[in-house]
């Protein structure tokens, strides 16, 4: 039998795949020459998850992947029609970020109530000034976004004593369903986007949903950037219909030096860092190890994405 080549995408560090030494052929190319090496490669490791190359490499007819993996949650970086239409399986890093980005959105939900940024202004100022804070226990959330980053938001938010909804694409037990959100947005101190970026989610915080918010409201996206229209979530922070706002996720990144959303008032913004722990692309690399152990043994593959869902079904 031959042995398999696998392509990687590359980004610095690479990944540590010591473990198949000897049993697969691993080649390295940039997003310059995916093109040529995708139709001799018999599975794609995307280490570069930032990168668009392969929505633009894919080939449409002809050899290509049987499997594609990429070392992130999302998969609209790379699905392509070409892609969505083959038989190739896509699979994603589920479940390597949805605790580090649970506690994340709990810091910055702590550090909103209890006005951290500007408490670090006034000592880079030499400033004494007393305030109040806000109690988040007893307080509201909506999570936006019902698989397992939204599930343990939801879960880490209960801990703080946050009373917390879940809204995914169909209602079911304990998650509500689209039509409820409207509703629930109008009655919520935090508001938090984790849902994939699909047809369907792509610009769904715009003017209209902002305008529904309470002004005591803050909004928090760690989920895709495109989930926000961005113009619309300044005009809202400048006029005050909402208290304040984080963004982990943009649009474009990284986020321009003269994006308005740099002096948005009550706006924290971090870049693409939530999910990131010490350590998180050696847990990356072991993920995919362990896939490939499974998938060259013609075993089933966990984490396979819904090529038309654009997601990992069964949440």
């Amino acid at each position: 039998m031959p042995t398999p080549t696998l392509l990687v995408l590359d980004a610095e560090p690479l990944p540590r795949l010591g473990r198949l030494t000897g049993r697969v052929r691993i080649e390295h190319t940039d997003a310059a020459g995916l093109a040529e090496r995708l139709p001799r490669a018999d599975a794609l490791l995307v280490w570069d998850f930032t990168s668009r190359a392969v929505r633009d490499a894919w080939p449409g007819e002809g050899p290509r992947p049987r499997w594609v993996h990429t070392a992130s949650a999302g998969v609209d970086h790379l699905m392509c029609p070409e892609l969505a239409a083959s038989d190739t399986v896509v699979t994603n890093a589920r479940g390597i970020f949805d605790q580090p980005i649970a506690e994340y959105v709990a810091a910055l939900v702590l550090a909103m109530a209890k006005d951290l940024p500007r408490t670090l202004e006034l000592q880079r100022e030499r400033t004494w000034r007393h305030r109040e804070s806000l109690k988040i226990a007893g307080s509201r959330a909506v999570v936006v976004g019902s698989g397992p980053i939204g599930r343990a938001i939801a879960h880490t938010l209960g801990a703080l004593d946050i009373t917390t909804a879940l809204v995914g694409r169909v209602a079911r037990s304990g998650v509500h369903g689209p039509e409820d959100l409207d509703r629930l947005l109008a009655r919520a101190d935090w508001v938090i986007a984790a849902a994939p970026l699909t047809d369907e989610t792509h610009g769904m915080f715009d003017a209209r949903r902002f305008d529904l918010m309470q002004p005591s409201a803050r909004f928090v996206n760690i989920g895709r950037g495109q989930l926000v229209v961005e113009d619309a979530l300044a005009e809202a922070l400048a006029k005050r219909w909402i208290a304040g706002a984080a963004l982990d996720v943009f649009e474009a990144e990284p986020l321009p030096a003269e994006s308005p959303l740099w002096q948005a008032p009550g706006l924290i913004v971090s870049p693409h860092m939530s999910g990131d722990i010490v350590g998180w692309r050696d847990e990356l690399g072991a993920q995919f190890v362990d896939l490939y152990e499974l998938w060259a043994s013609g075993e089933p593959l966990k984490n396979v994405v819904d090529k038309q869902r654009g997601y990992v079904p069964g949440h």
